[in-house]
């Protein structure tokens, strides 16, 4: 098993950055990747960036490439999810997500462990 612990979001304004956290515990060599998700209300769950452990080697959803940016460190079996320039809208829930492959690992059915969500609500 492997448990995910998010840290904890908040209200910001639009132009801000945040920065949000996922600690890994358990069984971590047995997930390879790792994921950002996010889902707002009413929407489907979708995947705004991934990383893999070993090589650092990420991928971003066309929406936040050049604002957001996903890092890891292994040390602390931590992995991070910087965004600048937030936009306002709908309240999000991001979740951090954990999955046993290492390829191909981009719609919410591929991940296989859940943190429980976080939300950031982006608003004036």
């Amino acid at each position: 098993q492997v448990q995910l612990l998010e840290s904890r979001g908040g209200l910001v304004q639009p132009g801000d950055s945040l920065t949000l956290s996922c600690i890994v515990s358990g069984r971590t060599s047995s997930t390879p990747a790792m994921g950002w998700f996010r889902q707002a209300p009413g929407k489907e769950r979708e995947l705004v960036a991934g990383i893999r452990w070993n090589h650092g080697s990420d991928i971003y959803a066309d929406s936040v490439r050049g604002r957001f940016t996903i890092s890891r460190d292994k040390a602390k079996n931590t992995i991070y999810k910087q965004m600048n320039n937030l936009k306002p809208g709908d309240p999000t829930v991001y979740y951090c997500a954990a999955t046993h492959c290492a390829v191909g690992v981009i719609t919410a059915a591929d991940y296989d462990y859940w943190g429980q969500g976080t939300q950031v609500t982006v608003s004036s």
